[in-house]
Order: structure tokens, then sequence, then C-alpha cells
């Protein structure tokens, strides 16, 4: 894996603009920088479809094939990020935002963001703050509330904003441009939840490029996962997997909780989760997992996880039901709209996952 490419990869696609339902330049990217990987595909939910070259054989090696039962793994991501939608423009101009995806309230005020306007260019807004000058103590105490963020392009009335081409259904991403550090080893953008997964099965897929496998792949970049795994329902019942690796920019609690309790840090490696709100991890797989990553001196997380979920969720429950893990990338400030993430981290989740993918055979998966 070559560092330069996939920091450039990495920043590329955190930068671009997906909100769920309206993913189309972050697909749009990862199609062209599929090519060459096999064949792409996408369908009526905008998710992206990349089938490994090495998959494609003869009719006569389709059928040894099919006699053989051999593997075939889902590579899964998400393209969307947690996003905003124009709701309603009020008099003054300024635009009231639904939340696509969960966002803590006092986190929107005073960063900058993008707003859709209906020929697809975009205008920057800034999210409202209420100036400490106007508020009372009990303003200045009281929880935020959504109703009171507004969206502000910096018109003066309805009609200016609407000649802007802003209109209700507008998506709203977050203006942040990805930045690295390689002192610290550290990213600075946005949406890293879970473009840095999409990066991750790039490099995966061009790392195992030529290589005879005893398994298939078909990779899934998934639409509206941060309103509930909606794509990924989609891909799941589409691919028809056997097994599922699940990659997801995951949240870092090294920041605030004892170090006794932390089962996510950064530079510490990927986190594989045992259980979330809607999925506890196959036991057989996830054991495996950890047991590959041992041998190959790959470190990891091992997390047990109380609330969120991922397109593991979906993709878990579908078909006869599809064993799966989750290779969590590290993020610190997820679901803001910034973001920190190591690439000593990524490196390693997508050697993780090249590794399962080398050492895995019919046999392996019929004993997990």
């Amino acid at each position: 894996m070559i560092k330069e490419k996939s920091l450039k990869l990495l920043q590329e696609l955190s930068d671009a603009k997906g909100a769920p339902g309206f993913e189309y330049e972050v697909a749009d990217l990862l199609k062209a920088k599929a090519e060459g990987l096999g064949p792409v595909t996408q369908d009526k939910m905008y998710n992206v479809y990349v089938e490994r070259q090495e998959n494609l054989f003869s009719m006569e090696e389709a059928e040894r094939r099919r006699a053989e039962k051999r593997v075939l793994v889902q590579l899964d991501a998400h393209m969307d990020e947690v996003a905003f939608m124009v709701s309603a423009i009020h008099p003054n101009g300024c635009l009231e935002g639904l939340p696509l995806g969960s966002w803590v309230n006092s986190n929107i005020p005073a960063h900058v963001f993008w707003v859709q306007t209906k020929s697809g260019d975009h205008v920057k807004a800034l999210t409202s703050s209420k100036p400490p000058h106007f508020m009372d103590e009990a303003e200045k105490k009281a929880p935020l509330q959504m109703q009171d963020i507004l969206f502000d392009p910096g018109t003066s009335s309805l009609e200016a904003t609407e000649a802007l081409g802003i209109e209700i259904g507008a998506p709203i991403v977050p203006d942040v441009n990805c930045e690295y550090n390689d002192r610290l080893d550290v990213l600075m953008g946005k949406a890293f939840d879970c473009r840095a997964g999409c990066a991750a099965i790039i490099d995966v897929l061009e790392e195992i490029k030529g290589e005879s496998l005893e398994l298939d792949v078909i990779a899934g970049f998934s639409t509206q996962e941060e309103v509930g795994t909606r794509g990924a329902l989609v891909t799941a019942n589409r691919i028809k997997p056997d097994l599922a690796i699940v990659f997801e920019g995951c949240p870092c609690d090294d920041t605030f909780t004892p170090a006794y309790q932390s089962q996510t840090k950064l530079h510490k490696g990927p986190m594989l989760r045992h259980v979330d709100a809607r999925m506890i991890t196959h036991p057989g797989f996830q054991r495996y997992a950890l047991t590959l990553g041992e041998k190959h001196g790959i470190p990891i997380q091992r997390a047990v996880r109380f609330g969120g979920s991922t397109n593991g969720a979906p993709i878990h429950l579908s078909n006869r039901g599809v064993p799966s893990i989750v290779i969590g990338i590290p993020v610190r400030y997820i679901h803001t709209s910034y973001g920190l993430m190591s690439y000593f981290d990524y490196q390693a989740a997508v050697k993780l996952a090249i590794e399962i993918l080398r050492d895995m055979t019919t046999d392996k998966f019929e004993a997990i």
C-alpha cells in the first residue's frame, strides 16, 4: 500500500459532499478510483458495486466453483455522512435544517456548511449562534434546541435566498478540507465515518489485485447508513454474501473515558466490536479475525458497545444469516464537523482485511 496514494484517496473522499440520499459526488469518485479493479455497477438507490476482477471466469470455471461452494465475501462501507436538509426558509433568509443522522446540538453552531442549490452548485452558510450579549442567565444555562439553530447564507430576505438557488429539500454538509499532519500521523477532516472505510476497500482491492484467492469478493459502497442502514439492506440482498467485512469509522472514547475503560483509542489499531445496539458479532468469525490479527502482528482493540450500530446490522440478518465482523477505524469527535484519525490505524485495518481474504477457505468458513 503506497502511503501517499492512500492519503490522497482519503483526503479526496473526506472532502467530497455526500449527505444521506445525495451521495452522487462520492459515488462518482469511487467509480473512478475503482477503475481496473473489476466491473463497476450502480443500482437505483445509488449503491456502488465493484466485483473483483479475479472473480470473473469462464462458464466451465463458474460451474466448478459453484460445485466447490466457494465463499463469497462482501466488503462494505457507507458513502454518506451526517448532514442536514433544508426544511424551511425564514423571511430573513435564514434556513431551518432537519438533521440527517445523529448530531449533538451544541456541536452545530458557529461552523461553516455547504448548501446545495437546485443547479447543483453550492453556497456557504454559517450556523447561527446568539451572541452572549443578548442572552440572559437562563438562556445561557438552557440546553440548545435544534429549532434555535439556523443556517445563514448571508442574505436578509427569503427572496434573496431563493435567488441563490436554495430551496426546501436541499442537502447541507460541513465545509471542511482534510489535512494530514505527518509529524503526528493524524488526519483532520470530515466524514471519516465512513469515507475511511470506502478508501480502505479501494486499497484492499488494489493490494489483492491479481492474486489467486480461495474465495470471491464483491465490494458494496452503500448509501443512507446514517439514517438507518438503508442502503446496506439492498446491497446485502443483491450480493447475497456468505461472509461480510464491514468497515466503519468508529467513535474514539480516549479523550473522555478513564484509561481502564477506554476501548477505542487513536494509534492503537482498528477496533473490533463484540456487540452494539443492533448486532452481536458472530463469535466464530470474530475469534478467527482476532487470532489472525495476532498471528500477523496487527494491533487490534476490542470493544463492547452499548449503543450505535453499523451496516453489519442489516447484512448479518440478510438471506439465511451472514457471519459479519466490523473493522472499525477509530475517529475522534465523530458526528461533528471535524474528526481526527490516524493513518497507522487505517493501515492496520486494511492489512487485517487483506489477511482475512488471503487466509479464508471454504473449510475455514465451515468451521467458524
